[in-house]
C-alpha cells in the first residue's frame, strides 16, 4: 500500500514538473511579444479614455443655427449639437496623423455623401504611389466608409471609416474618421450649411 502511494506521488510529482516545463517556452514567448503599439502611443490611448471630455457648445459657437458640430483633436472625440438643443452627440473618432495635416477653425458641412467614392488627393499620392486611384463605395475597403460629410476646406472631410482601429488615434491625412455607425447617425441629423469647429 506504502508503494503504491509512493509510486502515484512519484508521477503527480513527475506530472507537474513536466507540466512547468511545458508552459515555460509559452511564458518566456509571451514576455518578449512587443506592445501593439509604441509606449508613447499606448498611454496616449489610455489618456484618451479618460480624457473624453464633454462641451459646452457655447465655448465654441455663437449659436446653433443649423446645428453645430466640434472637432476635438486633443481628446480625439466629435460633438454634435441639434439647432433645437434636443439632440447632443459625443463619439470617439480618428484624428489628422501630424500637425501639417491639421487645420483650425470654423467651417460647414457643404456636401452629404451616401456611400461614397474614395479617391486619394494629388498630395497623398505623391506620398505613397501605391495607393489606388480610386475606391468605390460600398467597397468595405473604402477609407471613407458608409457616409461623408464633406467641409468647406478642400479635401477635409468627417466621414465612416474602413479600420475601426483608427478612431482614437492620429491615423487621417486631414479627416475627422467616425465609426460607420456613428458616421451614418450624424449624417441623419446634419444638414447643409451645419457649422463645424475644429480645436
Amino acid at each position: 500500500m506504502s508503494e503504491s502511494n509512493l509510486t502515484r506521488r512519484a508521477i503527480l510529482s513527475t506530472g507537474a514538473a513536466a507540466f512547468g516545463m511545458l508552459a515555460m517556452p509559452a511564458v518566456l514567448r509571451a514576455q518578449s511579444v512587443p506592445d501593439y503599439e509604441p509606449e508613447n502611443n499606448a498611454s496616449t490611448a489610455r489618456r484618451n479614455v479618460m480624457g473624453f471630455r464633454n462641451h459646452d457648445w457655447r465655448d465654441h459657437f455663437s449659436n446653433l443655427r443649423r446645428g453645430a458640430i466640434l472637432c476635438d483633436t486633443y481628446s480625439r472625440a466629435m460633438h454634435y449639437w441639434s439647432e433645437d438643443e434636443s439632440t447632443y452627440l459625443a463619439y470617439p473618432c480618428s484624428v489628422p496623423m501630424t500637425e501639417e495635416f491639421t487645420r483650425r477653425g470654423l467651417t460647414e458641412v457643404t456636401l452629404k455623401r451616401f456611400e461614397p467614392t474614395w479617391i486619394p488627393t494629388p498630395n497623398m499620392r505623391q506620398r505613397d504611389p501605391s495607393l489606388p486611384e480610386r475606391v468605390e463605395g460600398g467597397d468595405p475597403t473604402n477609407p471613407l466608409g458608409t457616409r461623408a460629410l464633406n467641409l468647406s476646406w478642400q479635401y477635409y472631410r468627417i466621414h465612416g471609416i474602413d479600420n475601426p482601429a483608427k478612431i482614437g488615434r492620429r491615423a487621417s491625412n486631414g479627416c475627422f474618421g467616425l465609426m460607420n455607425q456613428h458616421a451614418e447617425k450624424l449624417y441623419e441629423l446634419a444638414i447643409i450649411g451645419t457649422q463645424v469647429r475644429v480645436i
